[in-house]
């Protein structure tokens, strides 16, 4: 089976020497393997490193097509590829990742195996590791500091999921669900992966297969991304409410809990009634709690401890919080944003659809 690998990518300079170089050591024989590198209008070094590498190693694949995003979106970059992929199966790698030796060969095994769409666990790594960077990284894949989100861990043989990082995808899949939603930002995977199963298709996570991501290196970073995902959390709702689960809403409850609490703590200061605290204390308290036990587990389980690792205490509300906060704004901005939408990402879901079949 051939196999087309896609990395889209937008000013990562830094990430892809040693994602290319993950891609070179591949044990899957690179005369059925084509790369598809796709630049989103970069404004570092990205795209002549794209370049590079298809120039010093034009001869060795399948086919190796370099493309360009003038989108810039993520949705729009994985379009791109789709429409240019030629293989059998399509493999979509974010740019800021690594993948072991083996990440296509065992993609190709569970496919071949019958399965339609699959991938694996994907538990975050973090490039030039210092022990502030460690404690940041402990962070994220901490299941009370990111999610609940089976690919973010290893599970136990074969078994099905919702939704996936790094996902591998037999040809006709796209081209009976055409490509990605190119009105989200953060979520279209999850509304891809929703019209997947409303197709009839499974998605497989097998504990065979495993990639890394590289989290964001600063708290400043990671705060900002969690802003994001929680705004398209608000946004996905006027699109495709049925692709989200109520494990993504956990922050925005949180934080509407923290509002009311507030309310009823000042209000309780005003009129004297003492029984108006009582809220703000319980969800203090249960909250302190749980952060103080998570922070430990998480340093306890931790192979390399360090002095950072206390922080945690911190982060993890300085997370929540930022994702809540996301959520609220994604939501108040959802009616001003649903009007600006004029249906080219429908006619583009389409458009994929098309390309596809017709290089099938």
């Amino acid at each position: 089976m051939t196999v087309s690998l896609c990395i889209i990518a937008y000013n990562e300079e830094k990430a892809l020497p040693g994602l290319l170089n993950d891609v070179i050591s591949q044990t899957y024989p690179k005369s059925e393997t084509e790369i598809v590198l796709v630049d989103s209008g970069s404004g570092d070094n990205t795209k002549n490193i794209f370049s590079k590498f298809a120039g010093d190693n034009k001869n060795a694949y399948m086919n190796i097509s370099v493309l360009n995003n003038p989108k810039r979106s993520q949705a729009a970059g994985w379009n791109t590829a789709i429409k240019n992929a030629l293989g059998d199966i399509i493999i979509r790698v974010d740019a800021h990742a690594s993948v072991p030796r083996d990440f296509i060969e065992k993609n190709v095994g569970v496919i071949a195996g019958g399965e339609y769409v699959c991938g694996g666990a994907r538990p975050c790594n973090i490039l030039e590791p210092t022990p502030y960077k460690e404690t940041l990284l402990l962070a994220e894949n901490s299941m009370f500091g990111s999610s609940f989100a089976g690919y973010r861990r290893k599970g136990e043989g074969k078994r099905y999921v919702s939704s996936l990082f790094h996902g591998a995808y037999r040809r006709e899949v796209f081209a009976n669900v055409g490509g990605f939603n190119e009105n989200l930002g953060r979520t279209e995977d999850n509304e891809f992966h929703w019209r997947i199963r409303q197709n009839g298709y499974k998605i497989c996570q097998s504990d065979e297969i495993i990639s890394y991501q590289n989290i964001r290196p600063t708290l400043s970073g990671m705060l900002k991304q969690k802003y994001g995902n929680g705004k398209w959390i608000g946004l996905t709702l006027g699109v495709c409410p049925k692709c989200l689960s109520l494990f993504h809403f956990v922050p925005f409850c949180f934080v509407g809990a923290i509002i009311l609490c507030l309310i009823l703590l000042a209000a309780g200061i005003f009129t004297g009634n003492t029984l108006l605290y009582i809220p703000a204390v319980v969800l203090g308290g249960l909250y302190f709690t749980v952060d103080v036990f998570m922070t430990m587990a998480a340093i306890i389980a931790s192979e390399r401890k360090n002095v950072y690792m206390p922080l945690l205490i911190f982060i993890f509300p300085m997370l929540h919080i930022i994702y809540g906060i996301g959520t609220i704004v994604g939501i108040i901005e959802l009616p001003f944003w649903k009007r600006s939408l004029d249906g080219a990402a429908e006619k583009e879901i389409e458009e994929v659809k098309k390309c596809v079949a017709a290089r099938s």
